[in-house]
C-alpha cells in the first residue's frame, strides 16, 4: 500500500469513528469522544490524541449547536464559558508537565459512582446543583479534558441534577462545549501543540461527527426521558471503564 494509500484509509477510517462515535454522543449526553480515546492513541499516539480530538469534536458542533439552538441554556453558560477560557489556558501550558495517568484514574472512578449514585437510572436527582457551581466545573473540567482529550461525561451527573431535560443537556453542553473548543484550539496552537497533519486528522474526524450529530439528533426526539438517563449513565460507566483501564495498558 503507498503513503497516500494508507493517508486516505487513515482520513476514512477517522471519518467512520467520528460519525460513529458522535452518534453514541448525541443519544447518550456526550461520552462518544471518549470512547475514541484509546482508539486514537493507537492509531496516532497517546500525545497527538488529545489536539486532534478537540478539534474534531470542535469541528462538528456547529451542526449540533444549530440542531438544539432553542434548548441553550443559557444562564449555565454565562457561568461555565468565563471558566472554560482560564482553564483551557492554564492546561495549554501545563500539557507537557501534568501527570496524566493519575487524572485519568480519578475521573474513571467518579464515573463509575455515578450508576450507584442514581440507583441503576431509578432516581432522577443525587445532589442537588446550582447554576453557579457551573463557573468551577468549567474551570476544573476544561482543565482535565484539554489535556486528557475528552471528559465530556464527567460534567452529566452535574447537567441531571439540574432537573434539566434531554434537549437542553445536549443543547447547553454544545454551547459550552463549542465555547471551550475554542479556547482549546486557541491553545493548543499557541503552544505549537497542532501542526499540519493533526489538523487534517481533526478535519477528517470532525466531518464525520458532522453526520454523526445529525443521525444522533433524530434519534433523541423519539427517546424518552427515563430512556435517555439510563443511556447518559450507562455511558458514563463505560467512559469511568475507558479510562481507568487505558492508564494502566
Amino acid at each position: 500500500m503507498s503513503f497516500i494509500d494508507s493517508e486516505l484509509l487513515s482520513y476514512l477510517l477517522l471519518f467512520i469513528l467520528g460519525a460513529g462515535a458522535f452518534i453514541l454522543s448525541t443519544i447518550a449526553g456526550g461520552g462518544g469522544a471518549l470512547v475514541l480515546v484509546p482508539v486514537l492513541n493507537f492509531l496516532i499516539g497517546v500525545k497527538s490524541t488529545a489536539p486532534v480530538l478537540n478539534l474534531g469534536t470542535f469541528i462538528g458542533r456547529p451542526v449540533r449547536l444549530w440542531l438544539f439552538r432553542k434548548d441553550i441554556d443559557w444562564k449555565i453558560s454565562a457561568y461555565y464559558i468565563p471558566a472554560a477560557l482560564i482553564g483551557s489556558a492554564v492546561a495549554g501550558w501545563f500539557f507537557e508537565k501534568t501527570n496524566i495517568g493519575i487524572l485519568q484514574v480519578l475521573a474513571g472512578i467518579f464515573l463509575i459512582s455515578t450508576v450507584f449514585q442514581y440507583r441503576f437510572g431509578k432516581k432522577e436527582i443525587s445532589f442537588p446543583v446550582k447554576k453557579y457551581h457551573f463557573f468551577f466545573l468549567g474551570l476544573i473540567v476544561t482543565f482535565i479534558s484539554t489535556i486528557i482529550g475528552a471528559v465530556g461525561p464527567i460534567l452529566n451527573p452535574f447537567y441531571l441534577n439540574t432537573g434539566i431535560s434531554k434537549e437542553k443537556l445536549t443543547g447547553t453542553k454544545t454551547a459550552n462545549s463549542f465555547f471551550t473548543g475554542i479556547f482549546q484550539i486557541s491553545s493548543y496552537s499557541f503552544f505549537g501543540l497542532l501542526h499540519e497533519q493533526l489538523v487534517w486528522y481533526g478535519v477528517a474526524l470532525g466531518l464525520g461527527a458532522t453526520v454523526g450529530n445529525i443521525i444522533g439528533k433524530k434519534t433523541l426526539n423519539k427517546m424518552t426521558e427515563k430512556g435517555f438517563r439510563k443511556w447518559v449513565i450507562g455511558m458514563m460507566v463505560i467512559s469511568g471503564i475507558v479510562l481507568i483501564v487505558k492508564k494502566f495498558v
